[in-house]
C-alpha cells in the first residue's frame, strides 16, 4: 500500500487498539469516535465529548490504522485532497462512516456509527406523518438539519418504509453508502461514489435511464444536483435528499439561492409543483439523561404553501402556514414538536427553551398565556390525539 503523507516509520511496538476503542464507543451508546495525535480516543455520547480511559494516540499508530482500513484508491484520494470519506465494517462491532484528514501535519479520524439494522419511523419516535410522506407517488422530499441531527437515519427509515410497502425500483447515490438495505417488496440498488460510479454528476446524468421510481441523493451539493432532483421530481419520480439547513424556510431560501435573479420566477414555479415535503430535525437531550429525542418540523406542500413559494413579490410565511396546517395536514413547527415533548415530561423546560425557534413565545405558551388568534402552537388535547406520533412508552 502506498505511504500516507506526513508520517514515516514502522508501527509502534504496542499498537493502538482500534477495535477496543470503537467497541467502547458502541457500548457507551456513542455516535462518533475522534482519533487525534496526542489525545486519548474521544467519543460523543448524547452530544457531549468524553475521553476514553486509554493512552494518547501516537502518529505512527494512526498511520498504521490508515494502512489497515484504506484501499489503494482511498490512499490516492487522500494524497491528492488531504481528506477522504468512506465506510468500513468492523466484524462483531458495526459499520462506521469514516473521514480521515490531516491536522498540523498528522492524521486524524472522525468515525460515525451506523446501525446494522435500519429502524422504522415509529421506533425513532419521528412523527407518523413521515410514513405518509414516504408513500407519496412523486415529488421532492428534503430532510434537513445540522450535522449530527439524524438526517441519514430518518432518510433510511423512510426508504425502509417504502421497501416494506411498495413494489418499486429504488436507486440511491451516496458518498459513502451508510445504511445497507435488503430488498423486501422493493428492488433497491445502492451506488457509492468512487466505487460504483465516478462522481455524483456522472451518476445523475444516467439515473433517469435506470427505470427508477424512487431516487435518493445523499446530499444536494450544487446546482447540477438540484436541477436533476427538481426535474426528476417534476416528471413523476419520488426524490429524497438532504440539505444542511435548520428549518423549512431556510431550506427554500437555500434552494432559491442556487440560481441567479433572472431565473428566480422559473425556479419558484418549478419548486412549487415539484416539492412534496421538508422535514427538519434537531436532537434534544432527554431530561433523564438517557439519550436524545427528535424535535421535528414538518412542512407539507399544500396549495397555500405552493402559492407562497410561487409568488415572487411575497415574503415566505412558511411557519404560519405550518402552524395553520397542523390539524388538517399533520404539519408541525419545531416549537409545537418541542411543546409535545415538554408536556410529556420527556425534555426539560431549559432544553425546550434552548432549542425553540421562538423562545419568548414558547415561554408564554408553556405558562398558559396565549392570544385568541395565536396559531403558533396547537393544543394536542384539543386538536388531535398524539400529534407528534409518539409511542406511549417514549424511548425506554
Amino acid at each position: 500500500m502506498a505511504d500516507l503523507p506526513g508520517l514515516e516509520g514502522p508501527p509502534a511496538a504496542a499498537p493502538f487498539n482500534f477495535k477496543q476503542a470503537i467497541s467502547q464507543m458502541v457500548q457507551r451508546g456513542g455516535s462518533d469516535l475522534h482519533l487525534k495525535v496526542g489525545r486519548p480516543p474521544t467519543v460523543r455520547v448524547n452530544g457531549d465529548l468524553l475521553s476514553l480511559p486509554m493512552l494518547p494516540v501516537r502518529p505512527e499508530e494512526l498511520k498504521h490504522l490508515a494502512e489497515q482500513i484504506m484501499t489503494p484508491r482511498q490512499v490516492k484520494e487522500f494524497a491528492e485532497k488531504k481528506e477522504a470519506d468512506f465506510a468500513i465494517g468492523v466484524p462483531g462491532v458495526g459499520r462506521f462512516r469514516t473521514n480521515i484528514y490531516q491536522q498540523r501535519g498528522t492524521l486524524a479520524f472522525a468515525l460515525r456509527a451506523i446501525p446494522y439494522e435500519v429502524h422504522n419511523i415509529r421506533e425513532l419516535h419521528l412523527p407518523e406523518v413521515l410514513e405518509t410522506i414516504a408513500l407519496k407517488p412523486r415529488g421532492l422530499v428534503l430532510v434537513t438539519g445540522i450535522t449530527g441531527s439524524g438526517k441519514s437515519t430518518a432518510l433510511a427509515a423512510m426508504v425502509n418504509h417504502i421497501n416494506r410497502h411498495r413494489r418499486v425500483n429504488i436507486i440511491t447515490i451516496e458518498d459513502p453508502i451508510e445504511f445497507l438495505h435488503r430488498d423486501a417488496m422493493a428492488n433497491i440498488a445502492q451506488r457509492e461514489v468512487g466505487s460504483d460510479t465516478l462522481s455524483f454528476a456522472s451518476a445523475l446524468r444516467h439515473v433517469l435511464r435506470q427505470d427508477p421510481d424512487v431516487i435518493l441523493l445523499g446530499e444536494i451539493r450544487d446546482s447540477d444536483t438540484l436541477d436533476t432532483a427538481l426535474k426528476a421530481a417534476d416528471t413523476g419520480h419520488l426524490v429524497f435528499s438532504t440539505l444542511h439547513t435548520t428549518d423549512a424556510t431556510q431550506s427554500i431560501s437555500r434552494i432559491l439561492s442556487f440560481y441567479p435573479p433572472h431565473q428566480q420566477a422559473e425556479i419558484r414555479a418549478l419548486l412549487s409543483t415539484a416539492l412534496a415535503a421538508i422535514v427538519s430535525l434537531r436532537l434534544v437531550p432527554r431530561s433523564d439523561g438517557r439519550g436524545r429525542v427528535p424535535g421535528c418540523e414538518v412542512l407539507i406542500n399544500t396549495a397555500a404553501v405552493a402559492e407562497n413559494i410561487r409568488t415572487i413579490e411575497a415574503s415566505l410565511t412558511i411557519p404560519d402556514l405550518i402552524a395553520e396546517g397542523s390539524v388538517s395536514y399533520k404539519m408541525q413547527t419545531f416549537d409545537q414538536s418541542l411543546m409535545t415533548w415538554y408536556k410529556s415530561g420527556v425534555i426539560s423546560y431549559e432544553s425546550a427553551m434552548h432549542y425553540a425557534t421562538n423562545p419568548n413565545e414558547f415561554a408564554l405558551r408553556a405558562a398558559g398565556v396565549t392570544g385568541t388568534s395565536d396559531r403558533t402552537f396547537s393544543d394536542p388535547e384539543e386538536e388531535v390525539q398524539n400529534p407528534q406520533g409518539l409511542m406511549r412508552d417514549v424511548l425506554p
